[in-house]
C-alpha cells in the first residue's frame, strides 16, 4: 500500500494542471517527486532550498497575491523551525496555505529528535484560525488535501504520516464518525490511531469515534456521543498526549465529565529504534492502550456490533 505522502504529489501536481491558482512550496525535501510538474509549471512549483523559514515567508507572500500556496516538508522543519514566519507571516497578516507536513511524531527514527515533531498540533493550538486534518489512511489523506486547498484563503495543516489504518474511511473534513456503539464510555480515535483503538476497546462496553479533524473540533459529534454512553472520554492522539484534552472539556463544559488524554509522552526517547517500539514505548500499541482504556473506564463487556464500518 502507498504511504500518505506517496499520494500527497500525485494529487498536488493534479491540483496544479486543474488550478491555475494553485502553488507548491517546497525546501529541498519532496523536490525530487515534483519535478516533471516543476517543468509543466516553473513559475508555480518552488523550491526554496534549505530555508524553512523563506519556505513559509514565500507561501504568504504567494497567498497575498491571491495564490492558492501548499507548503511541504517534515514537521520538525514546518512547524517548529519558522514557527515564527507561520505566525507573523501566515496568521498575522490573515495570508492563507496549506501546510502539508511528513514524518509526522517519530516516523523516521533514525532522523533523531531534529527529524521529530510530537507537538506540532499543540503549537499550532497557540495560534487563532487554524483547521487540521490528520488523516488515518491515503485516501482520507488525498480527500482532506482537496478539502484543504479548496478552502478559499483559510490557514490550514494536513499531517501526513507512514503511520495508517488498514482501512480509508469516508471522511468530510468536519466531522467525528461513529465507528463503534456502547455505554460505558466515548473512545476518540484520531487518524492513524484507529486500528490500535479498535483492537484495544475488543469486546468492550464503549463507543468509539473517528477524528480526522481535529480542529475545529467537532463539538457537537462527540456531546450526541456522551448522550447514551456517559460523560467519561478517551481521547488517543498520534502526537503529544493531551493535546486536544481542552477541546473535548469544552465541548463538555456545562456537563460532569472526566476526560483521558492519550498521546506520545514528553519524555524523549534517545534510542532511535523503530517504529514499532516507538509506539509501544508510549504505551500506543493494543496492549498499552486496553490497560489503560479499560481500567480508566472500568468498561464492561460487550458483544454489540460496530456500526458504520
Amino acid at each position: 500500500m502507498d504511504t500518505m505522502r506517496d499520494r500527497f504529489v500525485p494529487v498536488v501536481s493534479r491540483l496544479l494542471d486543474e488550478d491555475p491558482r494553485v502553488a507548491v512550496v517546497l525546501a529541498e525535501i519532496g523536490a525530487d517527486g515534483f519535478r516533471e510538474t516543476m517543468r509543466r509549471h516553473p513559475d508555480r512549483v518552488i523550491n526554496v532550498g534549505i530555508r524553512e523559514q523563506l519556505l513559509v515567508g514565500t507561501a504568504a507572500g504567494l497567498a497575498l497575491t491571491g495564490l492558492r500556496p501548499v507548503v511541504h516538508t517534515f514537521a520538525s522543519f514546518l512547524v517548529e523551525r519558522p514557527f515564527e514566519q507561520v505566525k507573523l507571516d501566515l496568521g498575522h497578516q490573515d495570508a492563507g496555505a496549506v501546510l502539508v507536513s511528513a514524518a509526522a511524531s517519530f516516523d523516521w527514527p533514525a532522523g533523531g529528535f531534529t527529524h521529530m515533531a510530537p507537538g506540532d498540533v499543540a503549537l499550532l493550538d497557540t495560534l487563532d484560525g487554524w483547521t487540521v486534518h490528520v488523516p488515518g489512511h491515503p485516501d482520507e489523506a488525498e480527500t482532506l488535501l482537496r478539502h484543504a486547498v479548496a478552502a478559499g484563503d483559510d490557514k490550514v495543516y494536513v499531517r501526513l504520516s507512514v503511520q495508517s489504518n488498514e482501512q480509508g474511511r469516508a471522511v468530510d473534513g468536519r466531522h467525528l464518525r461513529t465507528v463503534r456503539e456502547g455505554r460505558s464510555g466515548v473512545v476518540v480515535a484520531v487518524g492513524p490511531m484507529l486500528d490500535a483503538v479498535l483492537a484495544a476497546t475488543e469486546g468492550l462496553d464503549v463507543t468509539v469515534l473517528y477524528a480526522t479533524t481535529v480542529r475545529p473540533f467537532d463539538a457537537a459529534g462527540l456531546r450526541r456521543a456522551t448522550e447514551a454512553a456517559g460523560t467519561d472520554v478517551v481521547l488517543v492522539e498520534p502526537y503529544l498526549a493531551g493535546t486536544s484534552t481542552a477541546a473535548v472539556s469544552e465541548a463538555l463544559s456545562d456537563v460532569p465529565h472526566r476526560v483521558l488524554g492519550l498521546g506520545v509522552g514528553r519524555r524523549e526517547l534517545r534510542r532511535y529504534g523503530t517504529i514499532e517500539e516507538h509506539v509501544a514505548a508510549h504505551g500506543l500499541d493494543p496492549a498499552g492502550l486496553r490497560r489503560r482504556i479499560a481500567g480508566y473506564l472500568g468498561a464492561g463487556r460487550t458483544t454489540a456490533p460496530a456500526a458504520g464500518v
